[in-house]
């Protein structure tokens, strides 16, 4: 049993005596259903509806959404099903196949004699559409892929040892020779590994990479698929477009995302929604670019201008061509496509951190930063460097009277933990515990 950061939340949520139906979401394969199922076991009596599997079940609505008839209509259809009041989980699952399900969420926090949970692939979830229908009857987790942390459990390592690590943030006490080898070790694995659990199992198990490429490139070919099978409305063409560019413009420079550049003749208001569409889907995350480096980061950026990054880092490693994908496994060479693994798997970690993920690039300018988090009263540049160079944009934003909110920065690098009185110096793999120290450090 792999463990995910899921499984608190789900045992929290059971003990709540006021929980409201829960909605798990997230993108294909990144756990829910196992993580849902073992919470089952918790329960006398598990129900598990999938929508995709026994597409039948759509009917059991056809009657009426009132909780006697929705359970009368499934005994109907699965008679060896077992309704115990007060101690039975409902999971309707696959839900983006009929999202009429959750008009019933209402009935049943209503009811309150059965708890309910319902999930599915954010793939053609219509969620504005599923809040409109349970808008205060319903609570919302997104889950992602592992993040490091539950990589390292997955490796066997304890919460004490991640307390270790922390330890060495909160006192600024640089790691040893050991501790630094074998983190960065760790840190390569999961980064050309990614996070996905079929693929995490995989390679803990026969402890190679052989076939997680493989296995990757099949989740790549999923997503296209699934582009094809959910993106009512849309053209279908141009968000493959721009799901197929991502790896290039990752490779530029600058990163950023330009349509015009995806085709021949490509209009930004062509391509309207597109991009949405694949950050709703959890197949991308999304970083914008500020107007101005400053509080607060809602709303105070350019919608026209933004970096895309895939939602784990294995599907990058997958886009990746031949040759660079070789020299990252035998070399151990995350410096490849322009420091783009880095920069990725730092947004990744953000967001897996619950954060909204935001850049600044000054026109006509060499100042530029990758990433940016705020504290009570601050707003903190993060830079990511791929070779230890200078780290002109993090001091000038930091020494310049033009920036008020920015009173200290992160710089995450291949270098031990430092503090030169402007910028706390961190190793790559820290950057899952940003949030944590962050929170602490005020």
């Amino acid at each position: 049993m792999m463990k995910r950061k899921i499984d608190l939340y789900l045992h929290s949520w059971k003990r709540d005596s006021n929980r409201k139906p829960l909605i798990v979401r997230g993108a294909r394969q990144v756990g829910k259903t196992y993580s849902v199922r073992q919470l089952g076991k918790t329960y006398q009596s598990f129900v598990e509806i999938n929508f995709v599997t026994h597409p039948e079940f759509k009917g059991i609505f056809a009657q009426g959404f009132s909780v006697d008839t929705v359970i009368r209509q499934i005994s109907f259809f699965n008679p060896a099903f077992q309704f115990i009041e007060n101690d039975t989980l409902i999971f309707f699952d696959e839900i983006q196949e009929f999202t009429d399900c959750v008009t019933c969420l209402k009935f049943f926090l209503e009811d309150h004699r059965f708890d309910v949970i319902c999930s599915g692939s954010m793939m053609g979830l219509n969620y504005k559409e599923i809040t409109s229908n349970s808008v205060g009857y319903k609570s919302d987790y997104t889950m992602y892929s592992l993040d490091f942390e539950e990589f390292l459990w997955a490796k066997g390592y304890k919460n004490e040892q991640i307390d270790e690590l922390f330890r060495h943030l909160s006192t600024l006490t640089p790691f040893s020779s050991i501790e630094m080898n074998v983190m960065n070790g760790l840190f390569l694995e999961y980064a050309v590994v990614g996070g996905m659990p079929a693929i995490v199992s995989h390679f803990i198990e026969t402890g190679t990479y052989v076939g997680i490429v493989e296995m990757q490139q099949q989740l790549l070919f999923d997503y296209e698929e699934d582009i094809t099978k959910y993106a009512q409305g849309f053209d279908k063409a141009k968000i493959k477009n721009v799901y197929h560019h991502i790896p290039f413009f990752l490779a530029k420079e600058n990163k950023k995302f330009q349509i015009t550049k995806v085709a021949a003749h490509a209009r930004s208001r062509e391509y309207v929604g597109c991009v949405e569409w694949l950050a709703d889907a959890g197949i991308v995350n999304v970083c914008h670019c500020l107007n101005f480096p400053e509080l607060p980061l809602k709303g105070n950026y350019d919608e026209t201008k933004y970096k895309i990054y895939f939602h784990d880092n294995g599907l990058l490693m997958a886009s990746l061509d031949e040759e660079s994908a070789r020299d990252l496994r035998q070399n151990k060479n995350l410096g490849v496509y322009k420091g783009a693994v880095y920069e990725h798997i730092v947004a990744e970690a953000l967001t897996k951190s619950n954060y909204s993920i935001y850049y600044y690039r000054k026109e006509n300018s060499q100042l530029e930063m990758d990433f940016f988090l705020r504290d009570t009263n601050s707003l903190i540049p993060v830079e990511v460097k791929a070779k230890d160079g200078a780290t002109i944009s993090l001091n000038t934003l930091i020494d310049s009277t033009s920036y008020p909110d920015i009173k200290y920065g992160i710089k995450l690098c291949n270098k031990n933990i430092g503090f030169n009185g402007k910028f706390y110096t961190f190793p790559y793999f820290c950057a899952f515990l940003l949030r944590r120290w962050l929170y602490e450090k005020v």
